[in-house]
């Protein structure tokens, strides 16, 4: 069975997806945990890998059953099709989010360059840079039609 990506409605990643478990269909939503800052402390908390995106594991002629689930919004297209995600690609993001990696160095990379993410999640993928800044770097994946920023931790 192929992995089909669907767009969700914001913040409804977690629950789609433990929806969806629970009807029988395979979902994955790729978590990651980011140290956030409030004004009076900090914590951790797990958010979705890419904002409004989950992916399901169905045949083709099931594909319809999802929109059973109230938050799912419609599939991901690419040239006119559902985009199809290989299980190859999404046994590499939980292995890669299985385990702790460090981030990718940003020095040296400026907008407009081709770069293949070496480390994380998106190991192999290949992006443009669309910025960088002390800290960040923000790449154009185009085979996933979407903008990742990656982060490197500061030490304290």
């Amino acid at each position: 069975m192929p992995w089909f990506a669907l767009y969700t409605k914001p913040k409804n990643e977690k629950k789609v997806t433990e929806k969806l478990l629970g009807l029988g269909i395979e979902a994955y939503c790729p978590i990651v945990v980011q140290m956030k800052q409030w004004s009076d402390r900090k914590k951790k908390v797990e958010t979705p890998l890419i904002s409004s995106y989950i992916f399901v594991n169905v045949e083709e002629k099931d594909r319809n059953t999802v929109f059973a689930v109230q938050g799912i919004v419609r599939y991901l297209y690419w040239l006119g099709k559902p985009a199809i995600v290989h299980d190859n690609e999404i046994a590499l993001l939980k292995e890669s989010l299985n385990g702790r990696f460090t981030a990718v160095e940003v020095e040296g990379i400026k907008p407009g360059d081709s770069i293949t993410v070496s480390k994380g999640p998106f190991q192999g993928k290949e992006g443009t840079v669309s910025l960088v800044e002390k800290n960040k770097i923000r790449l154009v994946l185009k085979e996933l039609g979407v903008f990742v920023t990656l982060t490197r931790e500061v030490s304290e």
